[in-house]
């Protein structure tokens, strides 16, 4: 008796910890219930590949409008809300400002059996904004959400008033560059192990340079809380296949055919290469060199405009409010 006594306080001290860990972060809904967005979230409900969907959205007005949209993309370790600061200060600038909740992301539906591509996803984001009568946009786009506002351009020209991509996934083919394929179950796996602790360690080394600022716990628990909540496992399937959306679909070949005014803004010390992980070595150390690749991206993007941020890196927007919204404004008023 007396050993399995000490067995069980031994247990206790090992397992309590762990568990006062865990409530530390919060856990959230399968479309991130409870955690609060900055503006009221509206609903476009649209059917698309044979399921009804939700959509959702942040519409903000601005007190005094210069008759400009902007419409804000996330990146797929992101939601609308991440762009609360962005918001304020567009609509301070008097433009009415879109941020959208991808479908598979954040506040939207997590359907089942969904195909994701890039082309899906803009014409969904297209429908949304005709619903709303927006006939043409600033389309602004981070992380992942630069691969999509970059196919939104290109398959909505007309649409398009200017094209804006933050330090965005896919400026280099990781397939071409070497990093070998992952299967579906295989990043499902992997996906399947995200924690606030793994979320954190991954955004410290590659997005802030390994500087980390209490202010980013908010964004990582927003992402983590998903994958500590109910829909875990549908949160994770969805998040491989939208991995393995960014690996087979690159849009890097087309950046000559874009045809709207194009302004990259980019992070200096961003080292974010997706499945980098799965290289080798010496491939591995060549890759996320975002320096080189947003000058490579601007010279083969006709006419487009290069913003550099030294000493930032994979979200300018959070790191450095005041520079990137300033860089911003300015990049729209040109």
């Amino acid at each position: 008796m007396r050993t399995r006594g000490l067995i069980a306080a031994l247990l206790s001290a090992i397992l309590l910890p762990t568990a006062a860990l865990a409530a530390d972060h919060p856990s959230y809904g399968p479309e991130l219930e409870g955690f609060e967005y900055p503006h009221e979230v509206r609903r476009f409900e649209l059917v698309s590949q044979g399921q009804r969907l939700s959509m959702a959205y942040m519409d903000v007005a601005p007190e005094r409008p210069n008759g400009r949209t902007v419409v804000l993309l996330h990146g797929k370790n992101f939601c609308a809300a991440t762009y609360e600061g962005v918001i304020a200060a567009l609509t301070a600038a008097g433009y009415r400002t879109i941020a959208v909740d991808q479908i598979g992301f954040c506040k939207s539906s997590k359907p089942e059996g969904y195909q994701f591509s890039f082309a899906q996803l803009a014409a969904n984001t297209h429908a949304l904004l005709e619903s709303l009568g927006v006939r043409k946009a600033a389309i602004l786009g981070h992380s992942m959400g630069g691969m999509l506002a970059a196919r939104y351009a290109l398959s909505y020209p007309e649409a398009t008033e200017r094209l804006v991509m933050v330090n965005p996934l896919g400026l280099e083919d990781w397939k071409a560059e070497g990093v070998p394929y992952a299967t579906i179950d295989a990043l499902h796996a992997t996906e399947l192990k995200t924690s606030f602790d793994t979320v954190k360690a991954y955004q410290t080394k590659f997005y802030y340079g390994g500087q980390w600022k209490p202010a980013y716990d908010r964004w990582v628990e927003m992402n983590a809380g998903m994958y500590a909540g109910a829909g875990r496992d549908r949160i994770a399937w969805i998040g491989a296949r939208t991995s393995e959306m960014i690996y087979t679909q690159p849009v890097v070949y087309e950046f000559p055919r874009i045809a709207v005014p194009t302004t990259l803004m980019i992070g200096q010390d961003d080292r974010t290469a997706p499945g980098a992980n799965r290289a080798a070595p010496e491939v591995a150390k060549r890759l996320g060199d975002y320096p080189a690749l947003g000058r490579r991206a601007a010279s083969t993007i006709p006419g487009a405009k290069l913003v550099e941020f030294p000493g930032l890196g994979h979200a300018p927007q959070i790191e450095d409010p005041a520079t990137f919204e300033a860089a911003l404004l300015k990049a729209l008023a040109q």
